[in-house]
């Protein structure tokens, strides 16, 4: 366990990476030193246990199986480690396996990397720098399973707006964190210069178990193609003493922290008043006052009814606020507009929902996708959106840019659960009192349904409040939106695609992925005038949403090529056969 001291914080030592690098100026891992050069580690550790730290860490934190493949030498490097700190720890201070993040790592990884540790005589563990909690479950477990007494620190790398680069919010993982078994402490570390940490912090108090936070020295320069830190011990120590009084009862150092910030830490600490009983952070909670009609609507039971426009591929934006207009009085709920829609360009979604809602009144619901925008643009584009009165957003992966497109990239940062999860921790902070309704995709076409239906599950439990799904035009995808029915927890607007005529279903049949046109349709589209072919489809359309009407809660109607006329009369036809 971890020894707490009732008028003072434990005190961790700093940065032992880039304290080595510093000194030796190696562009090697640090870790391979506690083979080659194990006095050197031994020193630096004992330069920080002079300087008054309680704990150490040990020169792993990169020491895993995808920066160190080879299984015999992974092995002697941890060994190595843990017999360097504990040779300069000599029983003055505590020692603490160091555990960073395996790149893409697997709950198995962490499992048999533990095992590892404590082969090699690891006692206590901290897991630093983390982005996510789920993969440390079972290796948590087992450590408590094989070590009862070991103290076990969990921490995460967080930015200064409170999320991590996988798009958690750090109030959710440190709950989260808090309430497993086998975690004593909780906190997080790197990423934040001390300023930033101290506001952090501040917006935790009251978390359930101890608190440890170990930000960077600050924020770092390039002078030489080195990575350098400013020497500032004393301004980081005063941060720090802020940070004790917020209520950590952990503190250290990480990034650029050297023994003469932790020795400059340990004497700001001394005499300062121990802080007052934590008391929960105020937290926002959205009243309800400022949530969307379309949002009240689907919370309270009803039946509900998105169009799907696209935005223009030039500036026409007055067109598209004239559709909008004419769909909200055909009876539309929300207007909803695609994300680069097949990766063409066209004007932006987000910024298409808040000219339509400004112009029409209308609700809107633009789609967001992982492909275009890193953390920093969705929320910079969101809260733009949100001041405009924005209430609701569908997150989606995005279609896949073309082969052909040699000079873009996709950006990706997160996927679509990743995405939605990052949207409720924004709801939860920055747009509480006005959050976001946020949806998602389900594709009751997928050649794997059980395996989409999971993804959607895992949607739900990360904030989805419901899912759009692709067209219902095929009994297969009418039975998949009737399990999808019976076992998700959440509204279903069923896919509507009332086709344009015979070539716009001819190009969606052999050319667009995810949406199935029956062979009867296209027959009966054949040689059909442009009346003729908008009676059949609409005929058509309402009929599949007959079909789907009992396993889901409204539909998600597609307009094909601008033709709003279209959509205009399935809607009269589907309020005249009573489906909404």
């Amino acid at each position: 366990m971890i020894r707490l001291y009732p008028d003072r914080p434990f005190i961790f030592d700093g940065a032992f990476g880039t304290c080595y690098a510093g000194l030796y100026h190696g562009d090697t891992p640090c870790e391979l030193a506690n083979v080659r050069h194990p006095e050197r580690v031994i020193s630096l550790h004992r330069q920080y246990i002079a300087a008054g730290a309680d704990g150490i860490k040990t020169d792993s934190f990169t020491l895993n199986r995808v920066s160190f493949p080879d299984a015999a030498q992974l092995e002697t490097l941890i060994a190595g480690a843990i017999r360097c700190a504990n040779a300069a720890a000599e029983g003055k201070a505590a020692v603490f396996a160091d555990v960073g993040p395996i790149p893409d790592g697997a709950a198995d990884d962490y499992l048999d990397l533990v095992e590892i540790f404590i082969r090699c005589g690891a006692k206590n563990f901290l897991f630093e720098t983390f982005a996510e909690f789920a993969p440390l479950d079972n290796a948590l477990r087992r450590i408590r399973e094989r070590l009862p007494d070991a103290g076990v620190i969990v921490s995460f790398g967080a930015a200064p707006d409170g999320f991590t680069r996988h798009g958690n919010a750090l109030s959710a993982l440190i709950a989260e964190a808090a309430a497993h078994p086998a975690v004593d402490a909780v906190g997080f570390n790197c990423v934040c210069g001390p300023a930033h940490a101290v506001r952090l912090a501040a917006a935790l108090r009251g978390v359930s178990k101890p608190l440890c936070v170990m930000p960077n020295a600050g924020y770092p320069v390039d002078v030489g193609g080195r990575t350098v830190y400013n020497d500032n011990a004393d301004y980081f120590a005063e941060k720090i003493k802020e940070i004790y009084a917020h209520g950590a009862r952990l503190i250290g150092g990480c990034c650029g922290t050297t023994p003469a910030h932790i020795a400059a830490c340990v004497s700001a600490l001394k005499g300062a008043p121990a802080p007052d009983a934590a008391t929960p952070a105020s937290a926002g909670t959205a009243s309800g006052s400022e949530e969307g009609a379309f949002a009240l609507k689907l919370r309270g039971g009803a039946r509900v009814v998105a169009v799907e426009l696209d935005p223009p591929a030039d500036c026409g934006l007055s067109a598209v606020a004239d559709a909008a207009m004419l769909l909200k009085n055909a009876g539309a709920d929300v207007i909803t507009f695609a994300d680069n829609p097949l990766s063409r360009a066209r004007a932006d979604s987000l910024m298409t929902a808040a000219y339509v809602r400004e112009r029409t009144g209308a609700e809107v619901m633009p789609h967001l996708t992982c492909r275009d925008r890193n953390h920093l643009a969705i929320k910079s584009a969101l809260l733009a959106a949100n001041a405009m009165g924005v209430r609701n957003v569908l997150a989606v992966t995005g279609d896949p840019l073309s082969n052909d497109d040699l000079k873009s990239k996709g950006v990706f940062a997160l996927n679509s659960y990743k995405l939605i999860g990052y949207l409720a921790g924004l709801n939860s902070a920055e747009f509480a009192s006005a959050p976001f309704c946020v949806g998602g995709a389900l594709n009751v076409c997928a050649a794997n349904f059980d395996a989409e239906l999971a993804r959607a599950k895992e949607k739900a439990a990360r904030g989805a409040e419901y899912f759009l799904t692709q067209p219902v035009g095929s009994d297969t995808a009418l039975e998949n939106l009737r399990k999808a029915y019976r076992e998700l927890e959440a509204p279903i607007l069923a896919g509507i695609y009332p086709v344009a005529g015979y070539r716009n279903a001819l190009f969606l049949k052999n050319e667009v992925s995810g949406i199935e046109i029956p062979d009867a349709l296209l027959s009966l589209l054949k040689d059909k005038s442009r009346e003729e072919a908008a009676e059949i489809s609409v005929r058509f359309a309402a009929e599949s949403a007959g079909k789907a009407a009992p396993y889901c809660r409204g539909f998600y109607i597609m307009t094909p090529l601008g033709r709003v006329d279209i959509v205009a009369a399935l809607l009269k036809e589907l309020k005249e056969k009573q489906l909404i």
